[in-house]
């Protein structure tokens, strides 16, 4: 048995290609391999249009899933989403309703390769096989992310090579008077046939509920969703046409086997089996996928009170295994139970209620006004893009009928009665949307500004975050006496007065203030006083440093009152543009991770001058600092110009220190033996220069 450990993070092993093929493997399956016989017949030939339209009202959703993943990447996707959005009522109905829609959606798969299997083996009976592939996907993926997502990459990549040279035999073979009478079937019917091959997309957007595993996400969550989405519309769009344009729609209609059916007639017999492949692929594709996205919703909802803690669990793997076997419990129950194709398609209308939510989720985290809200990726044409997701979605919930609505209603009956019954005594959280009102000031949720802050400070500075060069040219003050807080504010506004427009007293007042309300962090022997101003152009910063301690009072942020003392070694002053508090934030959040690191205080304390007080701070391969000197390999830097020195391209001479002064390096600054240069760059241009000059 695997050992578990309560951990709170899982690895960040996904790649862009793993965020590709697990969005576009959990949308190409049966929308592609079982339902385009079932759909023409209500449509004709327009059901290449009626795909065309079921993508429309996934996009606003699929960019409001991005920005909410790339603001808040943690397991749990559209639940955590809701949850700390429109507070935890939502996020339990999102979180148990969304678990449970995938779940049947996985079953829904693994059934559905039964059609395709009984062509070639008629005897054989698909739910034991189904169950057993359940297993086997279920061991797979407690073995790691990483495992799963190399399986899903190479699934998807065979099933997308084996559609293309479908498509590729296919177009040659089309007969456009299948198309004549396009419209014959009316808009009413196109629109309804839309609703139903709607479930084909739903799945792009599940990779969200892995953002957490995502390496980088805010590069490669936007990336590999949009890729995945117009990848497998096009897929769609074409492919679809290709049958339509083979067999008509008459020969299409009632065909549970329409790609195979296509596929004989294009290339015989061997056609017939290729295809197969490729849709027991698809299923299997999805099916992986559907089980990494859904076993992250009960740890998710676990580690919120929501659920009970056993599923926070993580193995020694990193996966999170009570969660992977209940979600693989489920789905075999299901399997052995119920008809999960038929509930998958009522899922369908659940999943179309959660996206209009998400879409409220982002109106409601930009309107809340909270600073530290900082994603990656903003949806554009905000906000008529979420509003017109919300009405779409409800437009095809209202066209797929009464029982879909009836089903959504369930699933929310059963989410409210066990948040009221089991979780709502265990937490006292709310959502973002209580800071939107002011008359309901008083329930606002302050922890989520400071989960929020938790998570900038895991994500990191963006690249265009001039951190290094703020340090390299910061202010250092080296203190060699005991001191307190006051006077060495006073001595730092005194020099930093000269560099914005502020007087000395005017700094002094901000960072005092800031500092009786509570907004000055102390922690691990660092003070980190801060504020933000107009009319500057870019951050300055000061470093001071006390061997022998500087004293800070700590005060009560409700009573403003003197609540503790503390000894500092350190304080960093920052100061910032009043137009950027996401960067401000991510700055703090930086400072704050590197003085959590166990080297940092050793580094600081033992730091013999002001350039290695500032590599403390940095400790980063994005910052070296180079001593030209003779009989080094730096030497063939004396007496020449920077502007024609052999730097990689990506890298900046930042500051040169000669003789105890600090200069601004310019490029036809001539370099003197004993010149101390700091440089900063890119980490492969770094690397780079340190091979040339180490």
């Amino acid at each position: 048995m695997a050992i578990l450990s309560t951990k709170k993070r899982l690895k960040k092993e996904l790649k862009l290609i793993d965020v590709f093929a697990i969005a576009a493997g959990t949308t190409l399956s049966a929308g592609f391999f079982l339902l385009p016989g079932i759909a023409v017949t209500k449509s004709g030939p327009a059901l290449v249009l009626a795909y065309v339209i079921a993508a429309i009202p996934l996009i606003p959703a699929m960019f409001s899933v991005i920005e909410l993943a790339t603001a808040m990447p943690r397991a749990g996707g559209v639940y955590y989403f809701l949850d700390r959005t429109l507070g935890p009522q939502f996020g339990t109905i999102g979180g148990i309703g969304t678990w449970l829609a995938l779940i049947l959606k996985v079953a829904f798969a693994l059934v559905g390769m039964g059609a395709y299997i009984t062509l070639f083996f008629p005897e054989v009976s698909i739910t034991p096989i189904a169950i057993i592939l359940a297993v086997l996907l279920g061991i797979l993926n407690c073995f790691g992310t990483k495992s799963s997502g190399k399986f899903q990459v190479f699934l998807v990549s065979g099933l997308i090579l084996l559609v293309l040279v479908f498509v590729a035999g296919g177009i040659p073979e089309i007969n456009f008077s299948n198309f004549n009478n396009f419209f014959g079937s009316g808009f009413e019917n196109i629109f309804a046939t839309a609703g139903l091959v709607y479930i084909s997309y739903v799945g792009i957007t599940k990779v969200a509920s892995l953002s957490e595993e995502v390496e980088n996400p805010e590069k490669n969550l936007p990336k590999g969703v949009i890729i995945a989405l117009s990848s497998t519309v096009l897929i769609y769009v074409v492919g679809i046409s290709v049958m339509v344009g083979v067999m008509s729609s008459e020969g299409l209609s009632g065909n549970l086997t329409p790609a195979a059916a296509t596929a004989e007639i294009v290339f015989g017999k061997v056609g017939s089996i290729f295809i197969t492949i490729a849709a027991l692929l698809a299923f299997v594709s999805v099916s992986n996928a559907g089980i990494m996205s859904a076993s992250r919703y009960p740890l998710a909802m676990g580690r919120d009170h929501i659920m009970p803690r056993v599923f926070v669990r993580l193995s020694k793997k990193g996966t999170p295994l009570n969660s992977i076997l209940i979600t693989v419990a489920i789905i075999i129950l299901i399997l052995l139970l119920l008809n999960p194709a038929g509930i998958a398609k009522l899922a369908s209308a659940f999943q179309l209620l959660m996206f209009a939510l998400v879409c409220l989720a982002v109106i409601v985290m930009r309107e809340s006004m909270i600073e530290s809200y900082d994603p990656g990726y903003k949806s554009p044409f905000y906000p008529w893009l979420q509003i017109f997701g919300i009405l779409s979605s409800l437009y095809l919930i209202f066209q797929m009928g009464w029982m879909p609505a009836l089903f959504s209603i369930a699933l929310i009956i059963i989410a409210l009665v066990w948040y009221y019954h089991y979780a709502q005594e265990k937490i006292s959280r709310s959502g973002a949307i209580y800071h939107i009102f002011e008359r309901l000031g008083h329930q606002r949720y302050d922890g989520l500004d400071s989960e929020l802050r938790g998570i900038l400070k895991e994500k990191g500075l963006r690249e265009e975050d001039p951190f290094d060069e703020i340090v390299t040219r910061s202010l250092v003050i080296d203190l060699k006496k005991p001191s307190n807080f006051e006077c060495v504010v006073k001595d730092v506004a005194e020099n930093i007065s000269s560099s914005i427009p502020l007087t000395k007293e005017e700094i002094i007042k901000q960072i005092m203030d800031g500092t009786r309300i509570g907004a000055t962090p102390v922690t691990h022997g660092v003070a980190l006083p801060h504020f933000r101003m107009e009319n500057i152009e870019h951050p300055y910063m000061a470093l001071v440093r006390s061997i022998d301690g500087i004293k800070i009072q700590i005060y009560n942020p409700l009573t403003q009152e003197e609540e503790d003392e503390a000894i500092v070694n350190a304080i960093f002053f920052l100061i910032s543009p009043e137009n950027n508090p996401a960067q401000h934030l991510r700055i703090l959040a930086r400072i704050a991770g590197r003085v959590d690191e166990e080297s940092f205080t050793n580094e600081w304390i033992n730091a013999e001058n002001e350039h290695e007080l500032k590599e403390a701070l940095l400790h980063d391969e994005r910052f070296m600092t180079l001593v030209i000197d003779k009989g080094e390999t730096s030497e063939v830097m004396i007496g020449k110009q920077i502007k024609v020195l052999t730097i990689p391209q990506g890298c900046l001479v930042a500051l040169l220190r000669r003789q105890d002064q600090s200069i601004i390096p310019k490029g036809n600054t001539i370099l003197e033996a004993g010149d101390r240069l700091t440089i900063i760059g890119d980490p492969s241009a770094m690397k780079e220069m340190k091979k040339l000059y180490s």
